[in-house]
């Protein structure tokens, strides 16, 4: 270095020096402050209208088509150079839109100069295939979500996905949020003259079942379930104590409701008086909402992560995680622990 004064300055100790007065030294104070803005894609527009009520701001504009040939078009309506982008939507049906949908949203940003983008994917679609079942399959959750990383996005934010081996999937920061403290106290705060006992429909999800009746202060049970094809459910037999209780079917989600309906079925058989369910995701595709609206389960309890369909029937019962996902979106814009927001119980694996 020619400048001498320079030369000197690089020299010069740091001895003596507190903390702030050497990060003015090595670093270039921004004249700007951070902005948050979130934005929702088709399939995520209540909620994410929700959610930015919630942070107290309005959502953010952008322009979403699908043309005649079916290729979709995105293009925000207002600047996000150098914003944390939020990008809402979650990928049920139609499945393949809302998915090219939000990768074309994340690129779009990328190309707009966002500081950070945040997928926020409440439902992430694909995570069901998230292994190699029979040969020649793919394992699509993993495909996903190199697209979504390829993409652009910075971070995904999601809500219990089925299974955990899908966080592993990325090479992105992933926030995992749970819905179970919501439902939970949606029976804690229902009264019924029998006791509750929380049951899994199936034993892979047993230990789902035991944390929901530890928070219920109940014992658990699970339901022996064969699935000799996708979609198709064959109840078994009840392992636990169902008999003269109100039984609580819990699962991540509710597709074509082929096994809640067995096990409920299954469960009336065994004893229990009455019958409900609670899920993070109502699905709801097929047969589901002919299915639930028969006798076998009174209420059925779900969040918004998927907006309802036209036709579903009274008994199932929304709750909004639209607190919980702005409350989370507020701790990464402020680089904050995501994971206090649930006393570090959020992972459900």
């Amino acid at each position: 270095m020619a400048d001498g004064a320079s030369l000197e300055l690089l020299e010069r100790p740091a001895a003596g020096l507190t903390a702030t007065e050497t990060s003015l030294r090595t670093s270039v104070p921004a004249s700007y402050d951070k902005r948050l803005m979130v934005f929702a894609g088709r399939g995520s527009q209540e909620l994410g209208h929700k959610i930015a009520g919630k942070l107290g701001i309005e959502l953010g504009q952008v322009e979403l088509t699908t043309f005649s040939n079916g290729e979709v078009y995105c293009r925000y309506l207002e600047s996000i150079r150098g914003a944390d982008v939020f990008i809402v939507q979650s990928t049920h049906a139609p499945v393949n839109r809302n998915l090219m949908e939000l990768l074309l949203m994340i690129d779009a940003a990328k190309g707009a100069s966002a500081h950070r983008i945040i997928a926020v994917t409440p439902w992430f679609g694909y995570s069901r295939q998230d292994k190699k079942s029979l040969p020649r399959e793919p394992i699509s959750a993993r495909l996903v979500a190199r697209m979504i990383e390829s993409a652009g996005a910075d971070r995904v934010l999601t809500m219990h996905l089925h299974a955990g081996q899908v966080q592993g999937f990325f090479q992105i920061p992933v926030d995992h949020l749970i819905a179970r403290p919501m439902l939970t106290q949606h029976f804690l705060d229902k009264v019924v003259k029998e006791e509750f006992v929380a049951v899994s429909a199936d034993a892979g999800r047993a230990k789902l079942a035991e944390k929901f009746a530890g928070e219920l202060g109940v014992r658990p049970a699970f339901v022996t379930k064969n699935r000799p094809e996708h979609n198709v459910a064959e109840a078994g037999y009840v392992v636990g104590d169902v008999v003269g209780k109100a039984a609580i079917l819990v699962d991540d989600m509710i597709d074509t409701a082929g096994t809640l309906i067995e096990a409920a079925r299954v469960i009336r058989e065994s004893g229990a008086t009455r019958v409900f369910a609670a899920a993070t995701h109502g699905v709801f595709s097929g047969p589901a909402f002919e299915r639930l609206a028969g006798p076998e389960i009174e209420e059925v309890v779900v969040t918004d992560t998927i907006p309802l369909s036209p036709g579903a029937p009274d008994k199932i019962k929304l709750l909004s995680v639209a607190d919980v996902l702005a409350r989370a979106i507020r701790s990464i814009f402020t680089d904050d622990s995501v994971s206090e927001l649930f006393a570090g119980e959020n992972q459900l694996f």
